[in-house]
């Protein structure tokens, strides 16, 4: 839990790097609260039936959208790779499969030009 309050603190940093931790684990974070929300918003009937997007989910996907793409940019950096990539994601289905490759890589050793790497205080 520490890691996707942590996401949030920095709510739209999109400088620095992000270790393969933080990223997955804010991502794990949001599809497990997502999933709980939209079960909230089928029992309380706030499905729109159009779209089938509920009331809280849909305030929640608005309020996490920034976080999620600056932890994707940081990710991102972490990997070598400018921010911009993640624009990769518009492409249908060979841009997604290829941000996640970006995403699951290992960080560059040492630093790079976006900063020291996240696992430099490890031993």
């Amino acid at each position: 839990m520490n890691w996707y309050l942590g996401v949030l603190k920095k709510y739209a940093v999109f400088e620095g790097r992000a270790r393969r931790e933080e990223y997955w684990f804010f991502v794990l974070f949001n599809i497990l609260i997502s999933m709980a929300l939209a079960l909230i918003d089928w029992f309380t009937g706030n499905v729109d039936p159009e779209t089938g997007i509920g009331l809280l989910g849909g305030l929640y996907a608005i309020g996490v959208m920034i976080p999620g793409m600056a932890v994707s940019v940081r990710r991102l950096h972490d990997t070598g790779r400018c921010g911009w990539w993640l624009l990769i994601t518009l492409i249908p289905v060979i841009g997604a499969l290829v941000f996640l490759y970006f995403m699951v890589l290992d960080s560059n050793a040492g630093s790079n030009e976006y900063g020291q790497s996240p696992k430099s205080g490890e031993v």
